[in-house]
């Protein structure tokens, strides 16, 4: 099959599968509705395909059309990653690398972790994103990143998957709390009480209101807030009650009048793994990360070990 397109076809296919519109799909990437839709039918003829269903109301995409644009975004998105880093090497930067992660590992482990490797890796830039388990298995997959850090039960299909640590979300409420004094408690029974939630984009928000809709409830939020600090702060002044990881919740529980109470759903416990598409494929300073993050979670299970 002999396919002659080029990056503004790509462009084009994009905006006018967007717009499900050949003119403002034309407009957008500054062309002419006629010259735009020569090039969508000369890509078509070059393929043997149609890549587009056309009514009165405008374009849809047919199901090779959906392949074609969903790899048109993954081809530009690498050549602008590949744009930002030749900038990077222009500055004196050596290397960048792209890690999303979980809420949890976010806020809780990799702060050290990343500052002791950028000590040692002055030459290096790394791009720290926060996103579900699932999104970062897929940019993973797509090229997007380079390094996810994922928990629970997720599908790593064609993924090197490396275990990280343990981590477990519990509620957290007022010391005073009527809950305060049971030994677990189950998330459902929790869905009647006030929340303090973390903000919309969160990871773990998203993870949570998952749940919700798989129990066919929702969760009651009294105030969202930006980090676990100040989810424990208001609990603390008795604004409402919070899912939490342990690990946070432990750390400010040491200063702040709250208790921690088990979840009992298998959910709350979660595994935490890095995947990568290749650990051989990667490039040493990405590599070395790895093998920091993989040190890490040894020395903190042996420390709570001992």
């Amino acid at each position: 099959m002999a396919m002659h397109f080029d990056l503004v076809d790509l462009r084009l296919m994009i905006r006018v599968a967007e717009a499900n519109s050949l003119t403002r799909g034309a407009e957008a990437v500054y062309m002419s509705v006629p010259t735009a839709s020569t090039r969508i039918k000369n890509i078509e003829d070059s393929i043997g395909i149609k890549l587009f269903y056309r009514t009165s109301q405008g374009v849809t995409l047919t199901l090779p059309g959906q392949a074609f644009v969903h790899h048109a975004r993954l081809v530009l998105g690498q050549l602008e990653h590949l744009s930002g880093d030749l900038q990077e090497y222009a500055k004196g930067i050596k290397g960048h690398l792209r890690v999303f992660a979980n809420t949890t590992a976010l806020g809780e482990f990799l702060p050290p972790v990343l500052r002791a490797y950028l000590l040692a890796h002055p030459d290096v830039n790394i791009d720290l994103r926060e996103r579900l388990s699932g999104d970062i298995v897929r940019a993973v997959s797509d090229g997007q990143t380079d390094i996810g850090i994922v928990a629970g039960t997720v599908r790593t299909e064609n993924l090197e998957v490396i275990p990280y640590r343990r981590d477990r979300l519990v509620l957290v409420v007022p010391l005073d709390h009527a809950i305060a004094a049971l030994p677990s408690v189950s998330f459902v029974d929790t869905l009647e009480l006030e929340h303090i939630g973390l903000h919309e984009s969160s990871a773990i928000h998203a993870f949570l209101r998952q749940i919700c809709s798989g129990l066919h409830r929702t969760i009651r939020l009294r105030i969202q807030v930006g980090n676990f600090e100040a989810a424990c702060r208001m609990i603390e002044a008795t604004v409402g009650v919070s899912v939490l990881p342990e690990s946070a919740a432990r750390r400010h529980a040491e200063t702040m009048a709250i208790q921690i109470v088990p979840l009992i759903d298998d959910w709350s416990l979660r595994a935490m793994q890095i995947c990568v598409r290749s650990m051989e494929s990667l490039p040493p300073f990405a590599r070395d990360l790895v093998t920091l993050l993989i040190e890490d979670a040894r020395m903190a299970s042996e420390a709570t070990a001992d």
